[in-house]
């Protein structure tokens, strides 16, 4: 069992940036893949970005060369640097895990039902 709390989100102008954090309690963090996600008002909750236990990484095609996925393991931490925002930015962004160790872990899920464990979620607001 992991519990996940989001921080970091908040407002920001258009080209300005922000730190997400999502701090996980529990054991073994090494061995839980992360994503970040998000939704929208009137939208379905979309993959932002996600790292394997493995090491494996991958990111949606809008956030590429913007947003850097990383985490601190002997902290059970897991950011999300987000760069040259934009306003259809704009979501509630959500830290989700799931338990993967051993072999063939290195594939990252970029689906909602991959992931077992959520967090409550952190506003972010690019204005225009």
């Amino acid at each position: 069992q992991v519990q996940l709390v989001e921080s970091g989100g908040g407002l920001v102008q258009a080209g300005g940036s922000l730190r997400l954090s999502c701090a996980a309690s529990g054991r073994a963090f090494s061995n839980y893949a992360m994503g970040w996600f998000r939704q929208a008002p009137g939208k379905e909750r979309e993959f932002v970005a996600g790292l394997s236990s493995a090491g494996g990484y991958t990111y949606h095609d809008s956030v590429k060369g913007r947003f850097a996925i990383s985490r601190v393991n002997a902290k059970s931490t897991v950011f999300l640097q987000m760069n040259s925002l934009k306003p259809e930015d704009t979501a509630v962004y959500y830290c989700a895990a799931h338990y993967c160790a051993g072999y063939g872990c290195s594939e990252v899920r970029r689906l909602v039902p991959g992931y077992n464990y959520w967090g409550q979620g952190t506003q972010v607001t690019v204005s225009s």
